[in-house]
């Protein structure tokens, strides 16, 4: 007995470190994107473009959404910032489903894990799903209810010195602080956050510019860590599950709760159970996706795995936030909504994929069980290779807060001392990070200048 449950858990363990192997190389390159794309996408001040709750600031919450990943907790905390400052309540909930459901780690994650199928009703879904939103909230919006919450909202952060970091939206502590020149008291959430808005103030240089310094991968690497810290405890909570429930949860299980069969009342049955052990599975943000896997396996429908994936922001640890945020009004009113258009939107997207004659079918394929995980094929290859840029960043991220600090780079901001590359301008000496920081200097000293060297010590800045 003994021996046979020391199997059934080694089991479990190889399918859910095996399953993460798999899934380990689109993981790192989709958060390398998309740190990029956060780094070095121009984007507007996001709650002065999404004030008005229509089609184009919903469109623009969308798209601001999808270039800003996080984890379900770290979107829920930038749609609190946006709505503080006065972004419309439908844009703000559509800011949060798009950062976690139409993001490229997310989609990579589903393509390698589940197939392209998945992948079109992820992405088509989520557009359909933010339109049945949008639709839903200006239908029942309590109008009256969000803008007291709004202003009691902000009534409370303000009596308890509560600010949002400037660089990243997510709430700032007391011990990363900093006073501006202009008097101003800026909070981050993190050393990294606070190194990055110094080194922005201090840079004059473009991003070609910067991507071939050392500071402008600084930036990248920092918001690389900031992407893993948000989301890795949900990424192994989430593989590992799978491998268990993959194990230990017996077939019968799957068919009570899900109904087997064909049929209109058969597909709403299902989508509406996949929200709701979405919600009491405690699994966001990219967890959820090897759990879905689990789901898939075992028999669950495609309305009933594409509904689960699509709840990740009303798992019962994520309402607990809402409730401490904007009370519990709101957040049953967000639960509400939440559920009826991820459980519709899953139900919708079997029924055109079967109009379609596209929804998958696993009969036949290897099951968890039977695959081997673990050898010399093109998963091996790509995950040496996202292993080394992985190190690769964050070595750059650890340089960055560790480099010498007595001048900024004029060029990326980046900090460094009188050993490192310099050149002399109008009588002024300036230190670079690089010589390719010099030599961009050197073709323009103007642009760059600032008159006199950045010195670290006695400025904020």
């Amino acid at each position: 007995m003994v021996a046979t449950m020391i199997d059934a858990i080694s089991e479990a363990l190889r399918i859910g470190v095996g399953f993460l192997w798999t899934a380990a190389w689109a993981i790192i390159m989709g958060l390398t994107i998309t740190s990029l794309v956060q780094v070095y996408v121009s984007k507007e001040r996001m709650a002065q473009v999404l004030g008005d709750g229509d089609l184009s600031g919903l469109t623009k919450a969308t798209a601001f959404g999808a270039a800003s990943s996080g984890c379900s907790f770290g979107a829920v905390a930038i749609g609190k910032g946006l709505f503080k400052k006065g972004a419309h309540a439908v844009n703000f909930l559509a800011f949060m489903f798009a950062s976690t459901n139409l993001i490229v780690e997310l989609g990579l994650m589903i393509l390698i894990l589940l197939g392209w199928e998945f992948l079109v009703a992820e992405l088509l879904g989520g557009l359909i799903l933010i339109a049945v939103m949008a639709v839903i909230v200006h239908l029942t919006l309590p109008e009256n209810l969000f803008d007291e919450v709004r202003e009691t909202l902000n009534e409370r952060d303000h009596e308890a010195g509560v600010t949002e970091d400037p660089t990243c939206g997510m709430e700032g502590k007391d011990e990363y602080t900093l006073t501006t020149d202009g008097g101003e008291t800026l909070k981050f959430c993190s050393e990294g956050c606070m190194e990055t808005y110094r080194q922005e103030m201090s840079s004059r240089g473009g991003w070609r510019d910067e991507l071939l310094s050392w500071g402008g991968w600084y930036k990248v690497g920092n918001q690389y860590r900031k992407e893993w810290s948000m989301i890795w405890k949900d990424i192994v909570a989430g593989f590992l599950i799978s491998g268990f429930v993959i194990v230990f949860v017996p077939q019968w299980v799957w068919n009570t709760l899900f109904i087997q069969g064909d049929g209109l009342l058969v597909t709403a049955e299902n989508a509406i159970m996949g929200v709701t052990i979405a919600v009491l599975s405690f699994v966001g943000s990219m967890g959820n996706v090897p759990f879905a896997v689990a789901l898939w396996g075992g028999g669950v429908s495609f309305a009933g795995i594409i509904a689960f994936v699509y709840a990740d922001l009303i798992t019962i640890p994520v309402l607990n936030v809402y409730r401490k945020y904007y009370g519990w009004k709101i957040m049953l009113y967000i639960l509400g909504v939440f559920f009826v258009t991820m459980a519709f939107t899953g139900f919708l997207m079997e029924l055109l994929f079967d109009a379609l004659g596209i929804v998958p079918d696993l009969a036949g394929g290897e099951t968890a069980t039977e695959q081997t995980y673990f050898k010399l094929n093109y998963t091996f290859y790509l995950n040496l290779i996202a292993f080394a840029l992985s190190g690769f960043l964050l070595y750059v991220y650890r340089r960055g807060l560790g480099a010498p600090g007595q001048y900024r780079d004029p060029v990326c901001g980046m900090r460094t001392d009188d050993s490192e590359p310099s050149a002399t301008h109008d009588g002024e000496t300036y230190y670079f990070c690089s010589q390719t920081c010099k030599e961009t200097f050197g073709e323009n000293p103007d642009e760059y200048a600032t008159g006199h060297p950045m010195v670290m010590e006695g400025h904020d800045h």
